[in-house]
This record gives structure tokens, C-alpha cells and sequence, in this order.
């Protein structure tokens, strides 16, 4: 039994273990107001996201957390600041369906105190009101933490991603000068390359190429990030293409490059992706798919949802196609189709017609979610993990910044890269079903920790935190940088209260350089960049 108090970090895991233990016993149990739990960053004043998050648990009045929802609208909430008399703060509670809640809020504008009422039939429940001490500042608010240990400490981020560790491992140092003179003679002609530059935390970038669209996600996160924290000076490329660039061996001059997306035979230093990284910007914003949003929308039960594999998507690689041609000879094992068609047109008469587009939410009515590769890594697992199913996984060369963390037979189940054991697979699923839904439940959990905003956040500080200690020249504005201003929100200003604090993030690269190698020695013969 885990114990009553708890730090919000350590609560997921536990109540995790409750899910297990009571598959459904509590379901027509009624919650508790004493006995409800809440916790989250979003009960934190300086966890400053786009949009806030925290959770509910039901646990009735013996002391056992509910696993089925005692309905979608059993808890109210309400955010209120004293000193305001309205309050500009957008609210939603997600019923995750299990027992749990998830409520969310987008702030648009910056209050001196919050207090946040959850209620349960007109009762508080746990500690309820929460009284966040402000300032407590929003999204657009440019108001950065100037310590960036302490962003990290309020921003509960881990003190390492294993991916960012693998990816700088084959540098021991970085020359910004002489990346900038080589990286856009090799790139710069044939891809679509950002080279930007961040100074006393402002972002400045050049473009390279003609397909520079998604530039606009770069730079977003960026300008999200700056507002939060101080970031350490520093000079970086980033490739706007699907495809990762770097394929030199590591024993060969290569050059950082950061992407999306890498693979087993290049060596780009991997991000999450744009489509994870807007997903979390835009959260109550303009998009609709992002990992609260599939929380609550996961279909339904186990026991009521469809046992056939589900897939839909274009034509974007072979696979796929043979996929759609597995369906068509299995069609009581797979449903497949195509959307759309863009790559092999000359074959939609064979593989089609085209079938309508399914809203994501509704794949979840399959127990069983294929993950193929589209032109990279197919950039939809963070929200299959999310849902209520099982993904079937394609064994791949291409991966995102978290595959590596997954488990095969634990997160997901393995498929060969040529599909030749799907149907095996389906089946073995099918036979074991309870196995199979632990792994769905694991893949779930994992997503749930791993991938929510406020860690998407801390992986980006995090890295490019890493890679400034590797700089051996100072990082400079560069001929042709142009400024990335911050937008402006004249309606809703915010004043910013916090003051300087001497941090390593204020040490020039140099220094940062310096003082790594003082502690750590430079003795590994890896490629100096």
C-alpha cells in the first residue's frame, strides 16, 4: 500500500500500482471529499506552462482509489484571484475514465494570487482551496527565471535524458565559429537549415534552402522557452526536413546538427518533434490532438473495444502498402486503409479507394494500434502510447527522442520491419489478453510521465543547456541573422518581478567549457567539432 502523503511526483507511480491491483472493483464506488487526492504542477506557481495541468484522484471513503469514472462532471473547479474581479483563465476537466481526472487551464494573463476551489458536491475536496502565491505568470508573460537550477528545481525536470547524453557523446567540444563557416557549404544548397543564435537570451536565425515553413515551430519553442528561463548563450543548426543529415562516422569531421528525427545510421542530435512540441504549445489552443486531450478521449473499455488491428494514414512508405494489402486478405485481423495518396498514385487503383479520414479519437475503439514508419518515424506514437490500446510497433532505424526508453513486451509489441509476424502478433494478442492489456496500461503510464508538456520543456533546456558547455568560441549574432521578436499582447501586459541572480546560464560558453573540463578531464578520444 503506498503511503497517504505523497510528493505529486511520486503519486502517479503509486496510483498506477492501484489500477493493477483493483482491475474494476471500485467502479460503483462512491468518491470521498477527505479522501480525494490532488496533486500536480499545476498547484505550483512557478511551473509556468501554456496550459496547466493537474490531477484528480477518487478514493472513497474506506481509503480505496476508484478505477471507472463516478462521472464525467463529479468534480467542479474554479480558479479565482482576491484581487481580481474576473479572472481570464479557460478551464476543462478530462475524465481519464479510470478514476483519475485531469484538469487543465490556459492562463491569459498574469494574476497576483490564484486560488484554485475543487469541489465535490459543494465540498472541498483534499486541501482544497489551493492558494497559488504569485505572481503567478502566463504563457505570454516574457519574464524569464534568470537561474536556471532553480527553473529546473520548480520545473521538477530529471537530471538527465539518456538521448541527449547519447547524442553529445560524440562531441567533446563545439566550434560555433567554424560550424558556421562548414555546416551551411555542406547543407545549405540541397536542405532547409535554420542557423540560429541565442544572445543575452534573444533569438536571432538565419535560413538556408527554400522549404523553410516549418521554421515557425523552431522558433516558437524558442520564444516559449526564453520567456520561462535564461538560456545559456549559444549557436546551433537546426534541419527543418524529415530525413536526419549527418552521415558521417562519428571517427569522420562531423557536425551537430539537431533534427526531429534520428536514425541508427546518422548521428543528428534529436529533439521532440515539431508535431509533439506545437501539440504541447498549442494545448487548449489551436490544436485539438495533444496528450490531454487523448487522456479523455481513449474510447471505450477494454472488454468493449474492437479485436482487430486499426490503422489509417497516406501512402508514405512500401510497408504501408502492404499493410493495406494484409487488411484486404485478413480483414477479420486488420482493418487498414489509406487517406491519402501522394507517393505511389500510380498504384492507388491496386491499394485503394480512398477511405475517409477517422477522427484520432476513434481509433481507439481497436484494442490493437499498428505504429508504421511514414517517411521517418511515424510522429503519432506519443498519442497511441496515450490511449487505451495496445500499438504494435514496427521495428525501425528511424527513431524519436523517447524510443529508446521504451520497452518492447513491456510499453509495446515488436513487429518485424517487413510485417512478416503482424498477423502472428494480432493473434498472440488476441490469446493473451490480459498480458496484452497490462502492456497497453504500461504504454499508457509511460506516456503519462514521460511525455506531458512540462517535460517536453526540460528536455529542451535540458539539451541545449548540455550543448553550450561543449562551445569552444562564443556564440555571436552572425551577417544575416534577423531577430525573432516576441509577440506582444498590449490588452494584457504583464510586469516582470523577479530579479538577477548570478547562474552558470549567464557564464559565457567559454566558461561553461572551461569548467567542464576542469571537473571532467578531456581525455576521451572522441570528435572534436
Amino acid at each position: 500500500m503506498c503511503p497517504r502523503l505523497f510528493s505529486w511526483l511520486l503519486l502517479p507511480c503509486c496510483l498506477d500500482v492501484f489500477r493493477h491491483e483493483l482491475p474494476g472493483a471500485r467502479a460503483a464506488s462512491a468518491p470521498s471529499a477527505a479522501k480525494t487526492l490532488v496533486w500536480g504542477p499545476g498547484l505550483e506557481a512557478d511551473v509556468v506552462l501554456p496550459a496547466r495541468f493537474l490531477y484528480i484522484q477518487a478514493v472513497d471513503s474506506s481509503g480505496n482509489n476508484l478505477t471507472a469514472s463516478p462521472g464525467e462532471n463529479t468534480f467542479e473547479v474554479k480558479i479565482v484571484s482576491p484581487v481580481e474581479q474576473f479572472t481570464r483563465i479557460w478551464i476543462q476537466v478530462l475524465d481519464r475514465r479510470d478514476g483519475s481526472f485531469l484538469v487543465r487551464y490556459r492562463m491569459y494573463a498574469t494574476y497576483t494570487d490564484l486560488h484554485i476551489h475543487i469541489l465535490l458536491k459543494n465540498k472541498h475536496i483534499a486541501k482544497s482551496p489551493f492558494v497559488l502565491k504569485g505572481p503567478v505568470y502566463h504563457e505570454g508573460c516574457d519574464c524569464p527565471q534568470h537561474s536556471g537550477s532553480l527553473w529546473e528545481a520548480d520545473m521538477h525536470c530529471p537530471q538527465s535524458f539518456p538521448q541527449i547524453d547519447r547524442d553529445l557523446s560524440l562531441y567533446t567540444s563545439v566550434d560555433p565559429e567554424r560550424n558556421a563557416r562548414e555546416i551551411p557549404q555542406r547543407f545549405g544548397q540541397r536542405q532547409s537549415l535554420c542557423h540560429y543564435t541565442i544572445k543575452d537570451n534573444k533569438v536571432y536565425v538565419k535560413t538556408f534552402g527554400e522549404h523553410v515553413g516549418f521554421r515557425i515551430f523552431m522558433d516558437a519553442i524558442l520564444l516559449s522557452l526564453t520567456r520561462k528561463v535564461q538560456l545559456p548563450d549559444m549557436e546551433f543548426f537546426v534541419n527543418l526536413g524529415d530525413w536526419p543529415l549527418e552521415k558521417r562516422k562519428p571517427t569522420d569531421n562531423i557536425h551537430p546538427i539537431f533534427s526531429w528525427c534520428g536514425s541508427n545510421n546518422t548521428r543528428d542530435i534529436v529533439m521532440p518533434t515539431y508535431d509533439l512540441t506545437e501539440s504541447v504549445l498549442e494545448t487548449m489552443g489551436r490544436v485539438s490532438l495533444d496528450m490531454m486531450s487523448v487522456q479523455a478521449n481513449s474510447g471505450p473499455s477494454w472488454p468493449e473495444k474492437n479485436a482487430t488491428a486499426f490503422w489509417r494514414g497516406r501512402d508514405s512508405r512500401q510497408e504501408r502498402l502492404e499493410l493495406v494489402k494484409l487488411s484486404r486478405a485478413h480483414p477479420d485481423m486488420i482493418d487498414a486503409a489509406f487517406t491519402n495518396f501522394f507517393f505511389f498514385k500510380h498504384d492507388e487503383s491496386l491499394y485503394g479507394p480512398l477511405v475517409k479520414h477517422v477522427s484520432f479519437f476513434d481509433f481507439f475503439k481497436y484494442k490493437y494500434q499498428i505504429n508504421i514508419d511514414g517517411t521517418v518515424a511515424a510522429y503519432r506514437l506519443p498519442y497511441l502510447l496515450a490511449g487505451d490500446s495496445v500499438v504494435l510497433k514496427q521495428d525501425s532505424g528511424y527513431y524519436e527522442h523517447f524510443y529508446n526508453e521504451l520497452r518492447p513486451w513491456e510499453h509495446y509489441i515488436p513487429i518485424r520491419a517487413d510485417l512478416g509476424d503482424l498477423l502472428e502478433k494480432i493473434q498472440w494478442a488476441r490469446d493473451h489478453d490480459e498480458e496484452t492489456k497490462r502492456i497497453a496500461l504500461a504504454g499508457q503510464q509511460f506516456a503519462r510521465n514521460h511525455l506531458m508538456g512540462d517535460k517536453i520543456f526540460c528536455y529542451y533546456y535540458k539539451l541545449f543547456q548540455e550543448y553550450a558547455k561543449l562551445q569552444v568560441t562564443e556564440p555571436e549574432v552572425r551577417e544575416g541573422m534577423e531577430l525573432v521578436q516576441q509577440p506582444t499582447d498590449d490588452l494584457f501586459p504583464c510586469s516582470c518581478h523577479r530579479t538577477r541572480v548570478r547562474d552558470t546560464n549567464k557564464l559565457s560558453s567559454l566558461e561553461l567549457h572551461t569548467s567542464t573540463l576542469t571537473h571532467t578531464g578531456n581525455q576521451d578520444n572522441k570528435c572534436g567539432i
